[in-house]
């Protein structure tokens, strides 16, 4: 069902690691989970706290885990909707590229160009120190950038769909991620970052 044996393109000079494979779903598996996902799973919009006030996140997500795990960030609580045989599937093979271990997964929809994140790192204190981040992208392709956090330095890519982008290391300390707005868009993409989530609640 996906591509291992092609080579990991490195995004990051230093600081982390960051492989990109542009293929590791064939468009075929790509455009089943797309679908699936899409149609049938359980969006919600919630409101995060910026500079002290209640907006609405620019996007629809759910949070699942397979240990029940609630998830904190940006002041909002998750609790995980159901875990299905599909993230299953999804699971394992995250796995198997990453050689690492996940119980958890967020799942975003950028409904259109319009949707987005902000500059963000995922180092939150659940998800541990240097951790491995797993993310899938299906759908629409959209820009991504990532930021050195003390020298700006900032490199763009575009994530694909079926691709799969491996976070790891120092990657979340030293270096920022977006994926900025972009209004010529007009489809939707769906992106799952797999991850392993400690309690700290």
């Amino acid at each position: 069902m996906h591509r291992a044996e092609q080579d990991a393109v490195e995004l990051l000079p230093r600081d982390g690691s960051a492989k990109l494979f542009h293929n590791f779903l064939s468009a075929g598996t790509a455009d089943y989970y797309f679908s699936q996902l899409l149609q049938h799973n359980p969006w919600e919009q919630r409101a995060i706290t910026m500079f002290g006030k209640q907006v609405n996140e620019p996007r629809l997500s759910t949070w699942h885990s397979v240990d029940n795990l609630s998830y904190l960030y940006s002041g909002l609580l998750r609790t995980p909707a159901s875990w299905t045989p599909m993230l299953s599937e999804l699971l394992l093979l995250c796995q198997l590229a990453a050689s690492a271990n996940f119980n958890s997964v967020l799942i975003n929809l950028y409904r259109d160009g319009n949707d987005s994140m902000g500059w963000h790192a995922d180092n939150e204190k659940s998800n541990g120190s240097e951790p491995m981040i797993a993310s899938i992208s299906l759908g629409e392709s959209r820009r991504f950038d990532l930021r050195h956090r003390e020298s700006k330095e900032t490199i763009r890519t575009d994530l694909t769909h079926g691709s799969l982008l491996l976070m790891s290391g120092k990657s979340q300390d030293a270096w920022l991620h977006q994926v900025p707005k972009s209004k010529p868009i007009l489809e939707p993409r769906i992106n799952l970052t797999f991850r392993w989530v400690y309690s700290t609640l």
